[in-house]
């Protein structure tokens, strides 16, 4: 691979998952991160994203078989985990920060669904919840069937079953914000904690956290504010996503000069990039699985891969 090739890699949970209160969230065990950082300075290049920018916008050169490490959602599994390990080798990874959960301190949607997921083996019987939801809802709402919401969102993906996926995307997107929000307050309630100001404090990241990672080079970036579907609202709602996002990081003294965004979900349009473009964001990130082109691909499209997708 040439140095016009770039390799990103996504990661989202990180921590010691054996001695997890949830060792069934879906993530990477701290042990299995560090092996993989070692196998990526065996075999890469580790970059920071400034020199990635520079590349883009200078034409400056990067090493052959560069690679940079994205972190989602401002976890404190990433000040407390992968943050030392970094440090450590000597690498300047990136973080993405959705602004309303320390905003607001409220634990975001996502969140709640990942945290259900992982707190009840039996998927079937979330499903029934949701199903029994739907019912005492459906005039209000005028929602169709529940067979019918099964059979559109229940496709398997690459790393997760039938039903998962139908939870995911039932809660995520399909319905109206209003009643997801609903749903997924009372099955968080149900399968993981009443306290959600305690758990939103063990979750995230302070901003005295943040803080320090950008002093010693870590990145910090935008990931919206809310960590909504950017490309299934208009363009109103996706500047003020982006606005609040911004505001939130200069706030805190995030330096905003080489910005860049990650897109929740992966989900953007070219009102998505229209509005990047006239904010002056350096490049932005999807989920689409492949290698980056630096040369010949748009910079606000930019791929990435799962840390699945790399040996450990």
């Amino acid at each position: 691979m040439n140095s016009s090739e770039l390799t990103i890699i996504m990661y989202h949970y990180v921590r010691n998952l054996k001695d997890s209160r949830f060792p069934e969230i879906k993530g990477l065990d701290i042990s299995l991160f560090e092996e993989q950082i070692k196998y990526l300075i065996k075999h890469y290049n580790i970059v920071s994203i400034d020199q990635v920018i520079e590349n883009l916008d200078n034409k400056k050169c990067l090493p052959n078989n560069p690679v940079i490490l994205t972190f989602d959602d401002g976890y404190k599994d990433h000040y407390t985990y992968v943050f030392p390990i970094l440090i450590k080798y000597n690498i300047k990874g990136c973080f993405y920060i959705p602004a309303k959960c320390f905003k607001e301190k409220k634990v975001l949607d996502v969140n709640k669904i990942h945290f259900i997921l992982a707190s009840e083996e039996d998927k079937r019987k979330i499903i029934k919840d949701i199903f029994e939801l739907l019912d005492k809802n459906r005039e209000k709402y005028f929602l169709e069937q529940n067979t019918y919401y099964y059979k559109k969102l229940a496709i398997k993906s690459r790393f997760d079953t039938e039903d998962v996926i139908f939870i995911k995307r039932i809660l995520q997107v399909e319905l109206i914000e209003e009643l997801r929000s609903n749903i997924i307050d009372y099955l968080f309630k149900k399968y993981v904690t009443n306290d959600e100001t305690a758990f939103w404090e063990e979750l995230y990241l302070t901003k005295d956290q943040i803080q320090c990672m950008q002093k010693l080079g870590m990145h910090i970036g935008s990931h919206s504010y809310d960590h909504i579907w950017l490309g299934s609202v208009d363009g109103n709602i996706q500047d003020r996503e982006i606005q609040n996002s911004l505001k939130f990081m200069k706030e805190i003294g995030i330096k905003t000069d080489n910005w860049t965004m990650c897109y929740p979900y992966g989900s953007y349009n070219e009102a998505t990039i229209e509005i990047l473009k006239e904010n002056k964001c350096k490049l932005a990130l999807t989920t689409e699985v492949k290698i980056a082109n630096l040369t010949e691909g748009n910079r606000y499209i930019l791929p990435r891969f799962d840390t699945n997708d790399i040996p450990k």
